[in-house]
């Protein structure tokens, strides 16, 4: 097949055609976060909904993803996100034959500590039902909830797959920073900075992000501490990651693998 002009590339990428995700392997180069994103990537979050729209054209390519082998996977949604807004994926999800389920604790009010608590209960009790250990699937704030009950529960926990998720300072780094009392608790973040150098998260980990995010400072979002820790760069913003078909595709994959 004749290689594409640049522009054709641009132009099937931008349609959703393609993927635009990009694993990246020189994370340690990329530099680290120096605060919250600029008020400019902020104010792009205003056009998320145009993330979606690449889903028409990537409705091709999503449903050639590899089948699922039925196992759990426990959708985890960000700071004040409601359940509902892990609906489409995990509708995916479970069309690939997962059983895609949410957290089961309604919106995510932004108490990690909290949250970790409850959620490994939830996750070890479904974990017995099933007899199989489960993947996590965490946006944003959820997916640092996601990477806590993995740390405490390895053996009951697969993989984890995180997007737009703030790995070191927590709400330092995001537009929150400028609100910080009303933020996350942030003392979840500090402890969660010092278990990452002390006892590194030992399961298979897969880190999203995207220099668009106009939430979370993507480079707070590079992992340099984890022993399995993969690094896939995506073009959307914050808020479009949940509805963004290159992000489903990199989580249809991961799931897939052993």
């Amino acid at each position: 097949m004749p290689r594409l002009p640049l522009s054709g590339h641009h132009l099937l990428a931008a349609t959703g055609v393609r993927s635009r995700a990009r694993h990246r392997a020189d994370t340690h180069a990329l530099g680290h976060p120096t605060g919250p994103p600029t008020t400019r990537a902020a104010l792009r979050e205003l056009g998320s909904v145009l993330d979606g729209v690449r889903l028409v054209g990537a409705l091709p390519r999503l449903s050639t993803a590899p089948r699922g082998d039925g196992h759990l996977v426990v959708d985890i949604p960000g700071w004040k996100a409601p359940e509902l807004s892990g609906a489409p994926l995990r509708a995916y999800l479970k069309r690939l034959g997962y059983d895609a389920r949410g957290w089961g604790f309604g919106t995510n009010t932004g108490d990690p500590r909290r949250d970790v608590e409850r959620l490994s209960r939830r996750v070890l009790e479904l974990v017995e039902e099933s007899g199989s250990p489960a993947s996590l699937v965490g946006w944003s704030l959820g997916g640092v909830i996601a990477r806590e009950v993995a740390r405490r529960h390895p053996d009951a926990v697969r993989r984890v797959i995180t997007y737009g998720t703030p790995v070191t300072g927590g709400p330092r780094h995001t537009t929150v920073a400028r609100a910080y009392r009303r933020g996350p608790d942030p003392d979840g973040d500090r402890v969660a900075e010092r278990l990452d150098a002390t006892g590194p998260i030992p399961v298979p980990l897969t880190i999203m992000f995207s220099r668009r995010d106009g939430i979370v400072s993507w480079q707070a979002c590079l992992d340099h501490t984890s022993p399995d820790a993969e690094h896939v760069e995506v073009f959307s913003t914050h808020i479009g990651m949940g509805i963004d078909p290159d992000v489903w595709a990199v989580v249809a994959d991961r799931l897939a693998r052993r």
